[in-house]
């Protein structure tokens, strides 16, 4: 398995890239491609085409959660495959892979929409859908979690925006949270967009569906940035305990975490190029 990072808040490897406060990542495995994310805007198609990376090759779009800075850019990729057709370029079939309620409507009292702008039946106009609660394999080794359930006590959701499910406005718990699990020949590798189900709950979950104890790598956001220094702590001896190879959290775990997560195990700085191998 290999991943890039297409969008992160920083960037690292080359000065024509360039960076946003969101999230995506290409990842290959088993002749597969797959995004998981897509960040704010069109950003991540620049950033792909220049590192050689067509998004026309897509066999999988996965969705973490529904938030702008992870479903932004879905609308422009669209935009990008019509126009390729029109243009005539060879475009494969592909998969859409999400919670059904990270595609429903989300706002913010002071902010407004805070979901995907993009909904149901413009996705479906191009990608075969697949909602779902349930892990999905997306390949024999990389797999979808689905909901995840909130394991540890200390991992409180944040309940501050609104759903507008069908069945009418709800208090907003991201029960769409969800992360990629990936099996490797050393173990586990996760994931996160932004882990509101709580990180440790995610690779705890992870390892349950995939009937694998050894974690190699936890990789993404780790929603720490404003949490209190006990959750950061808990957060912490948790990944001394599993004591992964590598941690690569990134996005909104913010210093605090990043610079404690560092002592427990090695990992290089997140950004846009950076690219993984396992």
């Amino acid at each position: 398995m290999e991943l890039t990072v297409l969008v992160d808040n920083n960037t690292l490897i080359d000065r024509y890239f360039q960076g946003e406060p969101g999230l995506s990542y290409h990842i290959t495995d088993a002749g597969k491609n797959i995004l998981f994310d897509c960040g704010y805007s069109d950003l991540f198609i620049r950033n792909a085409l220049k590192m050689g990376i067509d998004p026309r090759d897509l066999d999988c779009i996965a969705i973490s959660h529904g938030h702008t800075d992870h479903t932004g850019g879905i609308s422009p990729l669209l935009g990008f495959m019509m126009m390729s057709r029109i243009e005539g370029f060879p475009i494969k079939d592909h998969t859409f892979v999400c919670h059904p309620a990270a595609l429903y409507p989300r706002t913010l009292e002071k902010t407004g929409i805070v979901g995907s702008h993009a909904g149901k039946e413009m996705i479906e106009s191009e990608f075969m859908l697949r909602e779902s609660e349930k892990p999905q394999w997306i390949t024999d080794n990389v797999v979808f979690l689905g909901e995840v359930p909130t394991i540890f006590d200390f991992e409180e959701r944040r309940r501050k925006a609104h759903l507008h499910t069908p069945g009418g406005i709800i208090v907003d718990t991201i029960p769409d949270d969800s992360a990629l699990a990936c099996r490797t020949e050393k173990g586990l590798v996760i994931i996160a967009g932004c882990s509101h189900a709580g990180i440790c709950s995610t690779v705890e979950y992870a390892k349950e569906v995939c009937e694998e104890e050894k974690v190699v790598d936890v990789i993404g956001g780790m929603h720490l940035y404003s949490a209190s220094d006990e959750r950061i702590s808990k957060v912490a001896r948790y990944m001394k305990e599993i004591s992964p190879e590598r941690l690569h959290p990134c996005h909104c775990t913010g210093k605090r975490a990043v610079n404690l997560l560092a002592g427990i195990a090695p990992g290089e700085e997140v950004g846009v190029g950076l690219k993984l191998k396992y």
